[in-house]
């Protein structure tokens, strides 16, 4: 135990115990998203895939995360946090199994969709779950350390994917057992993943969640483990207080305001923030990295490469977040992002505007255009991952009052995969036309708008209590 803030005796150790389990979530829903991005070739091989299948192959564990975020969200109300984490580690654990043992397209995107379905879970629920059990004062940094998980495992899956292509001597080389190094790369997966489930057998359930259920005695035991006796005293009236006015079962219906009958805007809010962290284009990074590199000169061994070090960047990029965010707010890091992905998004788009093909149909970038790609575009990797990438997170997890934290979690959870899908799908199309140039230049435009819709809609959420959330 040792005094927080407000003499409160805080255990520090219990909660950092606490959130390093609940964010292997994180790091499953980064790998199971980041594997893909390497294993392309060999899906285009073992499956006969042409640039339409490639997309609904990659972008099948996108529909599953729709559904599966929003499933969670009201699922959280009604069997609590922890049981979903515990079930989003099976459908992980099964979909790495099934995928990399796939005979066919519709196995493999069957086995996607299950892993989908665990990914959606984990990116709502351990936020919203790691907000409910940490004090207000570091809350930020505390679920910030979410996103360093999901680019940890993101990375992981990349640098496990240059590995085994290294030493197979290529994706679709002869690996373990005679089996392509593609397929290695989803079966490992299946060794965090049953880290993730047994772990969650030794962490509480949330507080809040208890009080919603009525079981006040076990929500006041959790939060004096947590916080101490008095802590959890005063603690547990708030939350009674929070949930007397409006008390009944959490339903989607509670997200119209009952005085206008109007969607409150607060779910306005976490819909604009879910849709636009996609809008700008991030994942088309994470899942086609490998892919866009190659596609403008670079060789498969130097794409995957560039993978690891985005990856790296990325949580660095994190850790400065973790650093500020409690200190600055969420809100000055969201715009700053915005300004700096919109600039280093534009730059991307020039330096592809300049791409030549030679005699042979081999593309490059003239010049030293490729190196300005190269750096503009982990520069914006940079800005993504020390704003929208945690803080997004950190606001659904927290801005949301009590009553409809799990619906408004569902709803924008859902519109967050929904949009992650939609550019994730329709990417290799718009590669070829109107080409990587333009695109671009959309994912900039979007990057722009975001900054407007964060200085009109957003308020800043550091330091409160979740009791005193407003919607």
């Amino acid at each position: 135990m040792a005094r927080g803030a407000g003499g409160t005796a805080t255990n520090h150790g219990f909660i950092a115990a606490i959130v390093a389990v609940a964010t292997i979530g994180g790091f499953m829903f980064g790998y199971d998203s980041g594997v893909i991005n390497g294993t392309q070739k060999g899906l285009e091989a073992a499956f006969a895939l042409g640039r339409l299948g490639i997309g609904v192959n990659v972008g099948a564990i996108l529909v599953g995360s729709a559904i599966g975020a929003f499933g969670a969200g009201r699922m959280a109300d009604a069997i609590g946090r922890r049981n979903v984490m515990m079930l989003a580690a099976l459908l992980f654990l099964v979909s790495a199994l099934l995928a990399g043992a796939a005979s066919g397209s519709e196995i493999f995107i069957f086995a996607r969709i299950i892993g989908g379905l665990g990914v959606g879970a984990a990116s709502v629920i351990s936020p919203v779950y790691i907000s409910e059990v940490t004090p207000a004062s570091i809350r930020g940094r505390l679920t910030s350390v979410q996103q360093v998980m999901i680019i940890t495992g993101l990375t992981g899956a990349f640098v496990a994917n240059f590995v085994l292509a290294r030493y197979a001597g290529g994706s679709t080389a002869p690996f373990w057992l005679g089996y392509p190094a593609w397929r290695w790369m989803f079966w490992l997966q299946a060794i965090p993943a049953a880290i993730y489930l047994v772990a969650l057998f030794v962490i509480p359930e949330s507080p809040r969640f208890l009080m919603a259920k009525g079981r006040e005695e076990a929500a006041h035991t959790v939060l004096t483990r947590l916080f101490g006796k008095a802590e959890a005293d005063r603690k547990v009236g708030e939350i009674r207080n929070s949930l007397a006015a409006d008390h009944h079962k959490p339903k989607l219906s509670d997200l119209r305001d009952k005085r206008t009958g109007k969607i409150r805007p607060i779910l306005w809010a976490g819909i604009g923030l879910a849709i636009f962290q996609q809008l700008v284009g991030i994942n088309v990074v994470f899942y086609y990295g490998a892919v866009l590199w190659e596609a403008v000169g670079f060789t498969e061994d130097n794409a995957l490469q560039i993978n690891i070090l985005s990856g790296v960047l990325s949580i660095a990029a994190c850790l400065f977040t973790i650093a500020t965010v409690d200190k600055i707010g969420r809100k000055p890091l969201l715009l700053v992002g915005s300004a700096g992905m919109a600039v280093t998004l534009a730059v991307v788009a020039w330096a592809f505007s300049t791409a030549v093909t030679d005699a042979a149909g081999a593309v490059s970038l003239p010049g030293h255009n490729g190196m300005i790609a190269l750096i503009a575009a982990n520069l914006y990797v940079i800005f993504f991952n020390g704003s929208w990438g945690p803080v997004m997170w950190v606001m659904l997890g927290e801005m949301f009052p009590n009553q409809i934290r799990g619906s408004g979690l569902a709803v924008s959870g859902f519109a967050q995969w929904i949009a992650n899908a939609a550019i994730s799908v329709s990417f290799p199309a718009l590669a070829v036309s109107p080409g990587l140039s333009v695109t671009y230049f959309g994912y900039a435009f979007f990057a722009a708008a975001s900054f407007f819709f964060v200085r009109k809609m957003v308020n800043e959420t550091a330091g409160r209590e979740l009791e005193d959330m407003a919607g």
